[in-house]
């Protein structure tokens, strides 16, 4: 396991801090009838299982770097910059527009933030605090201003027949700016983690260099997503309790200090099995995979803007953001607002 540490809070001037915060979803809602129908099940049995109800899908014009740009734009507008501040621009996202170049290029260009760095983190939904730690190691160094996006439209690689995955997943946007300044909530911990023994149990299988897609893989359907659900819930019923503890250790932290919790939004009911394991008794945890399913590197800053603009967090409250999935990864950070 690795793990990265952006350092403890010192002098204000020098901590990594969240300027401002903004999302985006696609204005297409599916229900879960409609996804649904062509997998063979039904509303009732969708909620049940996943406590998913509705999410939305992109556009047939709408890609990656659209739905980062919409969101990149709020996240500006929040922190009171301009795209031509940013010293680092980084996409989490592992449904780029295209395999080459990365999807940060046309959301830099988009934004009018030529000559800004620009990249992409593929650590599946985890991403967004995988490119977190990143940027946060940079301005440490440079100085400046950074936005972390994360970024998905996972419709378009769902097989409409799979219920184990078609019925998860939407599509949609969320965005943070950072800097190295004495104003907004400070980033005081982050770990990162990969278990790549695990790194079957969810993945794309064509379409890389390992096996390049053509005629033969996909007639068997090769080009869409694939999971193996009971085994993915195991890893992170039986996983994540543990990586909480080590982690809230690292940072100081006794986990009966959390006051909020906002894990990436893979299933509704594993999160509520999960949950009273973790040891954060006065912890709120805030989901929007109701409304918007699972959203991949875009659920944990989708759902920390909704929570953000509705006012749920006070000054001086912690707040744990953590994200799991293909890898398999796990990746945690300790806000203090």
């Amino acid at each position: 396991m690795a793990r990265t540490a952006i350092r403890a809070p010192g002098s204000p001037m020098q901590d990594i801090r969240i300027l401002g915060t903004g999302a985006y979803v696609p204005e297409r809602i599916v229900s879960n009838d409609e996804v649904g129908a062509p997998a063979g099940v039904d509303d009732a049995w969708i909620t049940r299982k996943t406590a998913i109800r509705e999410r939305r899908w992109a556009a047939p014009g709408q890609a990656t770097s659209d739905l980062a740009t919409a969101a990149a734009r709020a996240a500006l507008r929040s922190a009171g910059i301009t795209a031509e501040q940013l010293s680092v621009i980084a996409v989490a996202t592992s449904t780029p527009d295209r395999p080459q170049p990365p999807t940060a290029a046309y959301v830099q260009h988009h934004l009018g933030a030529s000559g800004t760095a620009a990249f992409d983190v593929n650590a599946v939904c985890s991403g967004t605090v995988f490119a977190l730690s990143a940027v946060g190691s940079t301005l440490l160094r440079r100085g400046g201003h950074a936005l972390v996006i994360g970024a998905d439209v996972y419709s378009r690689i769902l097989d409409p027949t799979d219920r184990r995955t078609v019925v998860l997943f939407g599509d949609g946007a969320g965005a943070m700016v950072l800097g190295p300044t004495s104003r907004g909530p400070l980033v005081r911990h982050v770990a990162l983690h990969t278990f790549g023994e695990l790194s079957g149990l969810i993945q794309v299988p064509a379409g890389g260099s390992r096996l390049p897609a053509d005629p033969v893989t996909l007639d068997a359907g090769l080009q869409y997503f694939a999971m193996q659900g009971r085994e993915v819930r195991r890893f992170v019923v039986e996983q994540l309790p543990q990586l909480v503890k080590d982690f809230l250790h690292e940072a100081g932290v006794e986990a009966a200090d959390v006051d909020h919790f906002v894990p990436h939004q893979a299933n509704g009911v594993m999160l509520q099995e999960v949950f009273p394991h973790l040891g954060m008794d006065h912890a709120r945890m805030h989901q929007t995979l109701a409304r918007y399913g699972n959203t991949g590197a875009a659920s944990i800053p989708i759902t920390l803007d909704e929570a953000a603009r509705r006012g749920a967090f006070a000054p001086g409250e912690l707040i744990l953001l953590a994200g799991f999935g293909g890898g398999m990864a796990a990746s945690f950070a300790l806000l203090q607002w």
